[in-house]
Formats: C-alpha cells, sequence, structure tokens
C-alpha cells in the first residue's frame, strides 16, 4: 500500500535537507520511495517544483527526437527534428498540467511565502529508524493519506524535534 505524506518546512534549504535525507533513508532500504517531489512558494507567492521541466521545453524534446526518428526514414533526419522540436514545443506550451501537478501546486498555495515542502509517495518504511531521522529536520504536516494514528505519530515526532530544539 503506498501513501502521500507532505511535509512544510520554514525554507527551501530546509526542505532539499530533508529530501536529500529522505532519499538516503531510501537507499539503505529503511524506507521505499515511489517519488519525492521538493515544492517550493517565493516570496512573491509564486508556488515552482523545482527540477521539473518546463512543459514546452519537455515537448519539443520529445518532438525533436520523433521528428528526427521519422526524418531519418525520409532521408532528412535534421529537418524532420526541427518540425518535430516546433510542434512538439507548441503542443507543450499549450497543454494544461496533469492532475498530479495540480494537487501538488494546490498544496503549494497552501504554504507561507518563503516557504518550501517535501512530497513523497511511499510504499513501505521502517518507521522507528526513519522518523528520528526526519523529524531532526522539524517541519508541519501538510497532508497525508495515513491512518490518523500514524499522521499523529509524525506530527508529534516532528513537534518533540521543535520543542527540543527551543528549550
Amino acid at each position: 500500500m503506498t501513501d502521500m505524506i507532505a511535509v512544510a518546512y520554514p525554507s527551501e534549504t530546509v526542505a532539499e535537507q530533508a529530501l536529500i535525507e529522505l532519499r538516503a533513508l531510501h537507499t539503505e532500504h529503511t524506507v521505499h520511495v515511489a517519488d519525492a517531489v521538493l515544492l517550493t512558494r517565493d516570496h512573491n507567492g509564486e508556488v515552482k517544483i523545482p527540477g521539473k521541466p518546463h512543459p514546452a521545453a519537455s515537448g519539443a524534446m520529445g518532438g525533436a527526437l520523433w521528428g528526427g526518428l521519422i526524418g531519418l526514414l525520409l532521408l532528412q533526419p535534421l529537418l524532420g527534428a526541427a518540425i518535430g522540436a516546433a510542434a512538439g514545443g507548441a503542443v507543450g506550451a499549450t497543454a494544461e498540467d496533469d492532475e498530479r501537478t495540480q494537487f501538488i501546486k494546490s498544496l503549494g498555495q497552501r504554504l507561507a511565502p518563503g516557504h518550501a515542502a517535501v512530497i513523497a509517495v511511499i510504499y513501505d518504511a521502517t518507521a522507528d529508524k526513519a522518523l528520528p531521522r526526519i523529524a531532526r529536520f522539524g517541519g508541519e504536516v501538510l497532508h497525508t493519506s495515513l491512518s490518523q494514528a500514524d499522521e499523529d505519530e509524525i506530527r508529534s515526532a516532528l513537534h518533540a524535534h521543535q520543542a527540543a530544539t527551543v528549550g
């Protein structure tokens, strides 16, 4: 069973560190991450997903590849790549974000300007080993698909770390 967890952090730097730690836990097989993304909200309120390619750029890349291959069959690979890149870029620029991206951006709207979040889809975890390592970054649970008991356990671990840091 997979679960989604979104944790907000007071800065992009802290969120990046938490994401690095989450990836280290994945490498150690303590947490099995299906996907994880960093989400930021800049001081102007704009929500961004760093590292996610712009739709027009990825459309142009895909179009150039397919156009080049088709052009190769017609003995005009450069012309095919150019036409494919233009068509792919146009399609990518006009394409709407998928539902997943829309949901992630809606979570980003809940962040305070200048804050960031890590959103992870996890399909298995050894909580007693993973939670203390992630809790040291603090944070606030933004959203989960966990049971209320599991969500409360995460909230309490994050708050316990924050209380220890302040006190």
